[in-house]
């Protein structure tokens, strides 16, 4: 168990293997034919993306953004250098994994265009909830990879820029990062709200 435990990769793997056992259980007792399979493994992979995604945004806001100015001044290019950059592709990677999950989910249930107008066509309250709950979800995806990544990346010195567009950019991905977090809050509302008020 402690070489599983001591690798983040045979962790992931051991993890993934669980969900395969408890797959084979689901299909041992249910079988193919059931079509809420889909949506729910969907669901699963939506939920489990956007915990990485999230998480890593309230990391973002609430652990290195207000530690970094605590930290001796010799230290902090390894923040730059290894850390932000590793915290970063999982971030961008996440937004995106969940994004793309909660369009399939949203199809898989017959309800993408509904939520996409936000139930302006049918009135129906879920699709409201869920649709908003989207809508934030896709101006914060937007956000991750137009705004902030591309800040971040000056800001780190990941591609070439003049200190001060260094000094900006980082301000601009901070700000922009606080926002997601601010749109975290009534996003997460709206999808808890679409699967469990309506």
């Amino acid at each position: 168990m402690v070489a599983v435990l001591t690798s983040l990769r045979n962790t992931v793997i051991a993890g993934f293997a669980l969900a395969v056992v408890a797959f084979l259980i689901y299909l041992g007792t249910q079988g193919w034919g059931n079509y809420a399979f889909w949506p729910f493994l969907f669901r699963w992979l939506h939920v489990l993306s956007g915990i990485m995604w999230i998480g890593l945004l309230y990391y973002l806001n609430f652990v290195q953004i207000p530690t970094v100015p605590k930290i001796p001044e010799e230290l902090r290019p390894a923040i730059g250098k290894h850390i932000a950059p590793e915290v970063l592709f999982w971030f961008r990677w996440a937004a995106m994994a969940t994004i793309v999950t909660g369009l399939i989910l949203a199809m898989l249930n017959g309800y993408l265009v509904e939520a996409i107008v936000i139930g302006l066509t049918d009135g129906v309250p879920k699709h409201m909830a869920i649709g908003l709950g989207m809508w934030l979800g896709t101006i914060m995806w937007f956000n991750v990879w137009f705004i902030i990544w591309p800040n971040q990346q000056r800001a780190l010195g990941l591609v070439p820029a003049e200190p001060e567009v260094r000094t900006r950019s980082a301000r601009t991905a901070m700000l922009v990062s606080r926002t997601n977090t601010m749109l975290s809050v009534p996003m997460l509302f709206f999808m808890v709200a679409a699967q469990n008020l309506y």
